[in-house]
């Protein structure tokens, strides 16, 4: 196994294990404002009626149903790699209007131009190849479709930045601890915040995968971020 193999199998094991208790840790973690994002990011996707969307990096599916909400007649194409996630996410009301498969977001099992828009949210900080993710993620939009992102991003530099910080060294993995007993976890998603791309770097990469229009909103306190871009026509 390589380093990148590694860390999959680690990913993937970590949101299994937090998996019946990752929707309450969000929302507390967020202060409930995650449900204002998704909506965000489904509004970014501009879906058409009758359309196609892919929803990689589902979890429990919370995008997923937002966009059928926003968009009833819409068909979902729900996908993550890591089963116990959604398999939580299938137990929940309308989860049967939504197509639940199991993917690889380096390796896509679909065909090239298949969605009109491709979403995901706390996918990029997780996979060593962001270039990699964003190729086959563009590669399955069809032409003029969108593709939306939501992300952590590292706190800006500011009188805040220490707050912030301790927040999410010292605060969340004890909640974590208590919510769902997985402290180790809720150690790794911090980290994995404060060492990611930040959201001008994350745009940069955007546009490097061919995307166009690319643009992005920051949330709480610039801790949060919805990425957008487009596949030319």
């Amino acid at each position: 196994m390589n380093a990148t193999t590694d860390h999959a199998a680690y990913v993937q094991d970590m949101f299994g294990r937090i998996a019946r208790r990752y929707n309450l840790m969000n929302r507390l973690m967020t202060f409930g404002q995650d449900r204002r994002w998704r909506r965000f990011v489904v509004w970014q996707a501009a879906l058409p009626r009758g359309g196609w969307l892919l929803d990689i990096a589902t979890g429990t599916g919370d995008i997923a149903f937002e966009a059928r909400r926003q968009v009833p007649d819409l068909h979902v194409v729900a996908a993550d790699f890591a089963l116990p996630m959604m398999r939580v996410g299938q137990q929940r009301s309308g989860a049967h209007a939504i197509a639940w498969q199991a993917a690889d977001t380096l390796h896509l099992p679909y065909a090239t131009a298949a969605f009109d828009a491709v979403t995901s949210g706390y996918l990029f900080r997780n996979v060593t190849d962001i270039p990699g993710a964003l190729a086959e993620q563009v590669r399955v939009l069809r032409p003029g479709g969108r593709l939306v992102t939501l992300d952590t991003t590292p706190p800006p530099r500011g009188p805040l930045r220490p707050f912030i910080q301790f927040h999410l060294k010292f605060v969340i993995p004890a909640l974590g601890r208590i919510i769902s007993g997985q402290a180790d976890a809720y150690r790794y998603l911090p980290e994995s915040t404060l060492g990611f791309k930040t959201a001008e770097e994350l745009a940069g990469l955007m546009r490097a995968a061919g995307l166009v229009e690319v643009g992005y909103r920051r949330f709480m306190l610039g801790t949060m971020a919805v990425h957008w871009g487009t596949r030319p026509p």
